[in-house]
């Protein structure tokens, strides 16, 4: 089977790559930079240039289905392009090329909470591209995950961003609920819904096998590292007001978006559907990521 994959060569790109590669299927890795990866891409995957806000550079021909991963991070704040740019009208692009491309199947990364009307430009953005990919006339799968964690990715980094070790402020006291999935967990996932039709129409809410709150991942991180975290709250108003002001100061990390994404938490309602695909009892956790468990 041949698989093409926008993002490709982005942190869960090049997991899926290596994945999809070992089991004998022919990737090629779309992305605006494709010679960069936060892991080692296997050699038999072909690297391709391409950018979703760009159709003239999307080419899917050969493809028996098409894996679409890019979005812009809903952590930091956008530098240059938007939300709605990268991640709405850039999945428009992706289902036109694919259409024009006789691909018959398409599997979509969403993330939990996609909304058209949502708080933040990212949950918007993410509910326009749903849309979008439901008025298609491809085959789909859309997953829509929590925070992804593992090796290449940015989320225990953004988190020593967002924090100081000892002591640190936190909006709301960190209270904010996540439901955070390893990067194998995930792939897996990703790897079933390439291989088998059986999950054509489907959309999937996954997460890890614990809801964390961010002060308590805060703290797992620090304690990773032999070092104590006390989490001081920063009352929600005063955040709003210290995050719209951080707006316009590109070496802040967080701004209003990224306030409003505190207001309310990222787990699955209901089921965790990712026992669909790996056992929930097999799921890492991510103390055990960071090497806490047992001690």
């Amino acid at each position: 089977m041949e698989v093409h994959i926008t993002g490709g060569t982005g942190f869960v790109g090049s997991h899926l790559c290596n994945e999809l590669a070992d089991n004998g299927h022919d990737v090629v890795a779309l992305s605006r930079n494709p010679d960069t990866s936060p892991v080692d891409v296997d050699p038999s995957v072909k690297r391709r240039q391409g950018d979703v806000t760009d159709p003239s550079t999307l080419d899917f021909s050969g493809a028996d289905v098409v894996v679409h991963l890019v979005a812009l991070s809903p952590l930091v704040k956008p530098r240059g392009a938007t939300h709605r740019e990268v991640t709405a009208e850039g999945t428009r692009n992706v289902i036109e090329a694919c259409e024009g491309g006789d691909v018959p199947r398409l599997v979509h990364m969403s993330a939990l909470g996609a909304d058209p009307d949502g708080e933040t430009a990212y949950i918007r953005a993410k509910g326009e591209a749903e849309r979008a990919v439901e008025s298609s006339s491809l085959d789909a799968t859309v997953f829509r995950p929590s925070v992804v964690f593992g090796e290449g990715g940015d989320f225990v980094a953004f988190t020593k961003l967002l924090t100081t070790p000892y002591v640190t402020g936190l909006p709301g006291g960190g209270k904010t609920r996540f439901q955070p999935i390893h990067i194998t967990d995930l792939v897996d996932a990703l790897v079933d819904a390439v291989e088998d039709d059986e999950y054509v129409g489907e959309t999937y809410e996954v997460g890890g096998p614990e809801c964390l709150t961010l002060a308590e991942m805060s703290r797992s991180v620090y304690e990773a590292e032999g070092k104590t975290l006390l989490v001081v709250p920063v009352p929600m108003p005063l955040a709003r007001v210290g995050l719209a002001l951080a707006d316009p100061l590109p070496f802040v990390p967080m701004g209003s978006d990224q306030y409003r994404s505190l207001k309310f938490d990222n787990v699955v309602e209901g089921t965790n559907d990712i026992g669909v695909f790996v056992p929930e009892d097999r799921l890492k956790t991510f103390d055990e990521y960071l090497g806490l468990e047992g001690q």
